[in-house]
């Protein structure tokens, strides 16, 4: 089901209100994504290869197989490459011992082992406690993280205006994740006081700085004249920039600007491979749509079954399409086959079968 922005960020923090912001598919709540803090710069990184498990005799050949060897990093850095060669164990149990040296990252890193649930029995409680600490020694990717958690009430009692204080203060620091979240908080009021103009600003940085969710709802707002003028353009260049990061949502609808010139020039050849982008990844309403392109032979040859296999992937789905429920109907038998073969086939490669 669509949803404006409004209403979606609402729906995220568990208040269920009509909102006033353009249509949009998809979802965006808060920018959740957790960061491995980085090592310093200037500090020294040995790498010890160890074999994780003695070679084994190939059953023909009697070659030895080829073994698999991890690598367990030594020096100031050792936790965060143990960490980012997935040893999460082997990172808990070198994080341990930087955090009691007192460095701030390694209590970050300890806090996302907790929340994640990674060499570690999940839990945000635990997970809180270690951001907290890295807070009091000034590490920002800890600052955001404990935001997110106070924001959502994972293992810590929901507090919406210390999930402010915490993103505005890391925010200041220029950490696009918090900008993007900051933003949310000023346009529906939570936290802090309702305000478009600095959700906009907010949400724009972020966007700026690359971050999906934040170019997605920007476009939002610029098609509504929210916090920024009303500019049809802009909606449709920060849409496309989405999309072109690959978010589904994004994908979909950008398509369906360029099919339609709405802010740009019409553009076909440039929309087919977004939608079609959409469709594979399982987007009901850009599979129904491809169904459509294909009967019509909008900036793709036409093909009836091709069509009727995009409409029956959609139809799955539960998406009502009279039109070309009908065109699939009149097809002859030995085409219904085939677009159901079809149909078929790519519901196996999604692993929907």
């Amino acid at each position: 089901m669509r949803r404006t922005l409004l209403a979606r960020i609402l729906v995220a923090a568990g208040v269920l209100v009509a909102g006033t912001l353009p249509m949009h598919a998809g979802t965006s709540s808060w920018y959740r994504e957790s960061e491995v803090p980085k090592p310093l710069p200037g500090k020294s990184v040995k790498i010890k290869p160890t074999p994780k498990a003695a070679p084994k005799s190939g059953p023909a050949t009697g070659q030895k197989a080829d073994t698999k060897i991890f690598v367990e990093p030594t020096g100031e850095d050792a936790a965060y490459i143990a960490f980012d060669q997935g040893q999460y164990l082997t990172a808990r149990r070198l994080a341990e011992a930087a955090a009691a040296r007192g460095e701030p990252q390694a209590h970050t890193l300890l806090g996302r082992l907790y929340s994640e649930g990674l060499g570690v029995n999940k839990d945000a409680a635990v997970a809180s406690r270690w951001y907290a600490r890295a807070v009091e020694l000034g590490d920002m990717p800890a600052t955001f993280a404990l935001g997110v958690l106070y924001a959502e009430g994972r293992g810590v009692k929901k507090d919406r205006t210390k999930a402010a204080e915490l993103f505005e203060k890391a925010a200041r620091t220029g950490h696009a994740r918090a900008n993007y979240n900051l933003g949310l908080l000023f346009l529906k009021g939570d936290g802090k006081p309702e305000n478009p103009h600095r959700a906009a600003q907010h949400i724009r940085y972020a966007a700026e700085k690359g971050i999906v969710a934040a170019q997605y709802d920007l476009s939002a707002l610029y098609q509504q004249g929210a916090g920024v003028p009303h500019d049809a353009v802009e909606a449709s260049r920060w849409i496309g920039k989405a999309a072109a990061q690959g978010m589904v949502a994004a994908q979909f609808e950008y398509a369906v600007i360029l099919l339609r010139g709405l802010g740009l020039k019409s553009d076909e050849l440039k929309a087919i491979p977004y939608l079609k982008s959409a469709a594979d990844k399982g987007l009901a309403a850009a599979q129904n749509r491809l169904a459509h392109v294909y009967a019509e032979g909008v900036g793709v040859e036409k093909s009836q079954v091709e069509a009727a296999k995009w409409r029956l992937i959609a139809r799955a789905s539960g998406l009502k399409d009279e039109t070309l429920d009908a065109l699939v109907g009149e097809l002859p038998k030995e085409q219904q086959a085939a677009a159901q073969k079809a149909a078929i086939e790519w519901r196996e490669r999604a692993g929907l079968f």
